[in-house]
């Protein structure tokens, strides 16, 4: 079901206030009603009960739809041509049929809109919604209420949010003590209780369920709840035993192997899993797993790339696309790397004392750092003077391949960068300044979300590396310009390389215009663009099989060269170049050795300051 577009203009959620807006919507429907448009008047109501869902008035207003029209007002909201329902519609259905003492029906959608909108108070608007309900209702219909929403809730549910399911708790509670002994009841509601962190009545449902009937269900929640509570011994123990009269459930198999694998007995785990697969090769849950636990036990990003090509074989299976996402953690994996220069610590100092702005501010450095370190000083204090006092060998503003592309350019003895591309177009500036995000949940994603720049024309995406546009007026636009321009600068030359990574997606990729602006920006003058389009093409690997090779090498020789270099200077990209040798599909494994070495290092030298 959908439950997020209200039938007309009415009931925009985050748009103005929510009470003057349903307000708006009565007086809509009232004028509808003197002209007796029942049916516009419902859509206005719904849009009401959207905005704001215990409001009275709406729930008045409906009332007097119910009079007015036949069978109670029932027949006034229905599914849409796509089979789906309104959330303003669906609850407004729900209240009508409670109405009408069909309170089954009414809490089965009022539930489906609660768990696909956790996030608002559906549940408080229903004053039907009592204990005293318990003799009228089925607990069988009740049991599969609460069995919809567990399908659909996260678990557990956000702590914010939980007090919008206490009325459906509360008649739980009342439910299972006035059927103590049914099973269906009782292990239902014990996955919902479990997702409200309601930890004692999870358990002891579950076990009672589990007593009653010995079923599969009972079996699995009760594992399930015991997990929570830190018995995962006993779950162990208790899934083994029901396996043995359940060998075809291969869903049991995996969440054994998995629980298994998660108290370090990551071989053992992996043989019950390949069980299911064996039996299964295409179960949405078996593959996915075993290369989750692969990763687990040995931290290759070979596993990470394995779920990755299984979602393109099977996209469908939604248990990859979490794993993955739960496995991505760190550096590239999952967000930007904060920026470590002296020009960028210099910069969060000055900005603990003194706002942005025209102050005049001199320091010296002892060595040349990267130009987008002291662009991103500038976008905070214009008048921020530098002297550089020295170029340490391997000279970082020399190209380390020729190229056509390059973002820096210095004069013949100066320490001072000029920008190569002119200043971008506004809407690329805007649309790039739109997808800067500070984190994605895995890097093919934040390559696929990136296909939104590949319209824009490459000068003006080099020109957003060099002339970054200033973050909005959101809160956290304002919390980047006061507190991190340098890492706001560092999101928008991520994302601008992301998009020319999409750049002529059509030309094959050896001889592409795409892969020789990466490569050039990757071996230009050392600076933050310099991984910035590493990883544009890293993430690129991630989807494309046919570029690893390529990718790996030119990630591969990039951190070798930075790790010469940093034998006779400071390279503060060294650890970022690191995290993306781990990062690259089909690294050589001596490379990503080297990675792990220099990163203990790094963390050696690090933690004797």
């Amino acid at each position: 079901m959908a439950h997020n577009h209200p039938h007309d203009s009415g009931g925009r959620e985050g748009v103005g206030d929510p009470v003057q807006e349903a307000h708006g919507e009565l007086a809509m429907a009232r004028l509808a009603l003197a002209d007796g448009e029942t049916g516009h008047a419902a859509v206005h109501v719904a849009n009401a009960l959207f905005c704001e869902p215990r409001l009275p008035e709406a729930h008045e207003m409906l009332g007097v739809l119910a009079s007015r029209a036949p069978e109670g007002g029932i027949g006034l909201y229905g599914p849409d041509e796509h089979g789906g329902m309104f959330a303003g519609s669906a609850a407004a259905l729900a209240h009508l049929q409670a109405a009408a003492g069909d309170f089954d029906r009414a809490l089965l959608g009022l539930s489906q809109v609660a768990a696909h909108e956790p996030h608002r108070p559906w549940a408080g608007s229903a004053g039907w919604l009592r204990t005293d309900l318990v003799p009228q209702l089925d607990p069988e219909a009740y049991a599969r209420t609460l069995l919809g929403m567990v399908q659909i809730l996260d678990d557990p549910v956000p702590e914010e949010h939980r007090s919008h399911f206490g009325p459906f708790a509360e008649l739980a509670v009342a439910m299972t003590d006035a059927h103590p002994r049914h099973g269906f009841l009782l292990w239902a509601g014990s996955s919902f209780m479990r997702r409200l962190d309601a930890l004692r009545e999870a358990v002891d449902w579950a076990f009672r369920a589990w007593t009653q009937d010995r079923s599969l269900e009972a079996a699995i929640m009760l594992g399930n709840a015991w997990r929570r509570v830190g018995r995962e011994r006993d779950t162990e123990k208790l899934w083994a035993t029901v396996l043995r009269d359940h060998p075809e459930d291969l869903d049991l198999h995996v969440d054994l192997g998995e629980l298994i694998a998660g108290q370090g007995r990551f071989e053992e785990g992996i043989g019950w899993i390949e069980r299911a697969l064996a039996t299964d090769p295409a179960h949405p849950k078996a593959a996915p797993a075993l290369h989750g636990v692969r990763w687990a036990r040995d931290r290759d990003i070979a596993h990470l790339i394995a779920l990755i090509d299984h979602l393109r074989s099977y996209p469908d299976h939604g248990y990859a696309h979490e794993l993955v996402a739960r496995a991505c953690s760190g550096a590239w994996l999952r967000h930007v790397p904060y920026p470590t220069e002296a020009l960028t610590n210099t910069l969060s100092q000055l900005l603990d004392q003194v706002e942005p702005g025209e102050a005049e501010i001199a320091i010296s450095l002892s060595a040349l750092e990267p130009p987008s370190a002291l662009l991103a000083v500038r976008g905070a204090f214009p008048r921020f003077e530098l002297t550089v006092q020295s170029v340490p060998a391997p000279d970082p503003r020399v190209a380390l391949r020729p190229g056509k592309y390059a973002v820096w350019a210095y004069a013949p003895g100066s320490t001072e960068a000029r920008p190569v591309p002119g200043v971008p177009d506004p809407a690329t500036a805007e649309a790039v300044r739109g997808i800067a995000d500070p984190s994605w949940p895995h890097p093919a994603l934040a390559y696929d979300r990136a296909v939104l720049l590949a319209g824009c024309a490459l000068d003006d995406l080099l020109g957003v590396l060099a002339h970054p546009p200033a973050p909005d007026d959101s809160e956290l636009g304002q919390t980047f310009a006061r507190h991190e321009p340098a890492l706001w600068v560092r999101l928008v030359q991520i994302w601008a390389c992301l998009g020319i990574a999409h750049h002529r997606a059509d030309e094959p990729w050896e001889g592409s215009v795409r892969r020789a602006v990466l490569v050039d920006l990757a071996f230009g003058p050392e600076d933050w663009v310099s991984d910035a389009a590493l990883f544009a093409l890293v993430a690129t690997a991630w989807l494309v099989p046919d570029v690893r090779d390529d990718v790996a090498e030119l990630v591969g020789r990039r951190f070798v060269d930075a790790v010469a270099a940093y034998r006779t200077r400071e390279v503060t990209l060294l650890r970022s170049l690191a995290d993306l040798v781990l990062a690259t599909p089909q690294m050589p494994h001596e490379v990503a050795e080297l990675a792990r070495e220099r990163l203990a290092a790094l963390d050696a030298e690090s933690g004797s300051e």
